[in-house]
């Protein structure tokens, strides 16, 4: 909400997600290790002068894709065996 993110930024935030806390937590629960990576498509809520919409988030998102794509590739090629 725009008060989650207006008190997110209070406390020094420079990016506020959606997921990944969650799924992180689970994982390491049942003895995963865990890296995340995030992407970030759109302002937070109450920032941007503009409604966010949906279609926002997946023009963000399918722009990234390749690039991200690249990152994971190598970083799971530079995995130890």
């Amino acid at each position: 909400t725009p008060a989650e993110v207006r008190m997110l930024r209070i406390l020094g935030a420079d990016a506020v997600g959606m997921s990944t806390v969650m799924e992180a937590i689970g994982a390491r629960w049942a003895g995963m290790r865990v890296a995340a990576v995030s992407l970030i498509t759109n302002p937070g809520a109450g920032i941007s002068p503009t409604p966010l919409t949906h279609e926002e988030v997946l023009e963000a998102a399918n722009e990234a894709g390749p690039r991200l794509a690249k990152v994971i590739r190598g970083f799971v090629r530079d995995l130890p065996a």
